[in-house]
């Protein structure tokens, strides 16, 4: 996968969180709901739900009552860290034309050209937190989903 393009997995981590980020807190939300607003599929995003619980940055609780929340402090997670947990560590290292070995010593052809947007574009993940997106989702500027929520 080229690097600085994100997976579906990604995509959707990154929706959830949010959405759940705009919700009251402590207030356990199904993985079902989550999936229906977002138009995900449920047991897609149920594996992604579980990853970011074992990334502690969510909580699962199980019966009834039960669904996902933020873990406490989980909503000043950067974008960059999510990301890190869903494509891997070495994301970044990833070469934009996808070879194996690229670096300043042995470059690709877009290398030189590409390092500084990249290096750019870690800058403005690491500072976009979950709680400054959902605070733009609240405000109404901002939407996370397909459909403008007049329609939901």
């Amino acid at each position: 996968m080229p690097v600085m393009i994100l997976s579906r997995t990604s995509q959707y981590a990154i929706q959830a969180l949010i959405y759940i980020a705009t919700r009251p807190r402590g207030e356990p939300i199904l993985n079902r709901e989550v999936a229906e607003h977002l138009g995900v599929p449920t047991a897609y995003l149920a594996k992604i739900m579980q990853n970011l619980c074992k990334g502690n940055l969510l909580n699962s609780f199980r019966g009834r009552l039960g669904g996902f929340c933020l873990r406490d402090g989980a909503e000043k997670t950067d974008i960059m860290q999510v990301l890190l947990l869903t494509e891997g560590a070495g994301f970044t290292d990833d070469c934009v034309l996808g070879l194996k070995v690229c670096s300043d010593e042995t470059a690709c052809p877009m290398h030189t050209r590409w390092k500084p947007i990249k290096e750019k574009v870690v800058s403005l993940l690491k500072e976009q937190t979950l709680e400054k997106l959902a605070l733009s989702v609240q405000s109404g500027k901002y939407r996370i989903t397909d459909l403008p929520h007049a329609i939901l």
